[in-house]
């Protein structure tokens, strides 16, 4: 997972910058990995991980190294620039049945400031989904969601943090309905 995140967080770096040289590329991603490493139990050395993720993106074919009268530059390749555009706009949706089976999925969580980064991420994604907020760490949806949870909290490393619960009903729940188009 988090050699996933590094890998991110260069072609982000090389996106953002359009056309970078290599001398510039790793300290621009050292400082989004530590962004990235904010919470994680095992330190690691961003620039040796910036560095091997940059070589493991060029050998994919993601980033080009072209020859400049300045020196080498890096560029990103048609497929990066497919990638990009995809982790920029996730087509994360989950699968809507014909009828709903009148249970609400809950989700809770309490993680800590430390991990505030992952907590944003997690409201960003939940957002994305389509879930809507019951109070500050309560989010509710109505359709089945629990495979999806589970690679979020994997994904995250967020473990015991996150709770998924399946309920028969919440109180005063007319305002959950119509917001679904469930009434």
């Amino acid at each position: 997972m988090r050699r996933t995140k590094v890998q991110r967080a260069v072609l982000g770096a090389i996106a953002l910058a359009g056309i970078i040289s290599v001398a510039l590329v790793a300290p621009n991603a050292v400082e989004l990995l530590r962004v990235l490493d904010r919470g994680m139990r095992r330190k690691f050395d961003p620039k040796y991980a910036a560095n091997a993720a940059f070589w493991k993106l060029v050998e994919r074919g993601f980033i080009a190294l072209e020859d400049t009268p300045r020196g080498k530059v890096a560029k990103l390749t048609q497929e990066g620039q497919r990638i990009i555009r995809r982790l920029e706009n996730p087509s994360v949706h989950l699968k809507k049945p014909k009828r709903w089976d009148g249970k609400w999925r809950i989700l809770i969580f309490d993680i800590s400031e430390k991990r505030r980064w992952v907590r944003d991420q997690l409201r960003i994604m939940l957002t994305q989904l389509g879930f809507t907020q019951l109070q500050r760490s309560v989010w509710v949806y109505p359709y089945d969601c629990e495979d999806t949870i589970i690679l979020l909290k994997a994904d995250f490393s967020m473990g015991r943090d996150v709770l998924y619960i399946i309920a028969d009903r919440i109180e005063n729940d007319v305002q959950l309905r119509r917001h679904f188009n469930l009434v």
